[in-house]
């Protein structure tokens, strides 16, 4: 899963793949927000998504090994492999989405 989250990434780092991608900025700070902040386009906040989905699940094998060699406590290995489940569940449902919207436009009449 680690290398499709991965080559997801890497699809979204290709400028090929996000020159029509138009960039979402607020035009308000939201309340605490830092003033001055440049808009994040789409491409880079799901970049960001992934390489964190990646992080997420490399810390859970780090703890589920480090658990194995008895160097980390069994609460902190449950904690690990639950963030990455919940991330894994969290990437299927955006692929599921993703896959669910290109069909929906593949069924469009031109």
């Amino acid at each position: 899963m680690i290398s499709a989250v991965s080559s997801i990434s890497s699809m979204i780092d290709s400028p090929a793949a996000v020159t029509a991608v138009p960039s979402f900025g607020t035009t308000t700070p939201a309340a605490g927000a830092v003033t001055g902040a440049s808009p994040v386009s789409f491409s880079d906040m799901m970049a960001q998504v992934a390489t964190s989905s990646i992080d997420t699940m490399k810390a859970g094998e780090a703890a589920s090994i480090a658990g194995i060699q008895g160097k980390a406590s069994v609460q902190q290995v449950v904690e690990a492999v639950m963030s990455a489940e919940q991330t894994l569940q969290t990437a299927i449902a955006i692929r599921d989405k993703v896959v669910a919207a290109y069909q929906e436009i593949a069924r469009m009449a031109i």
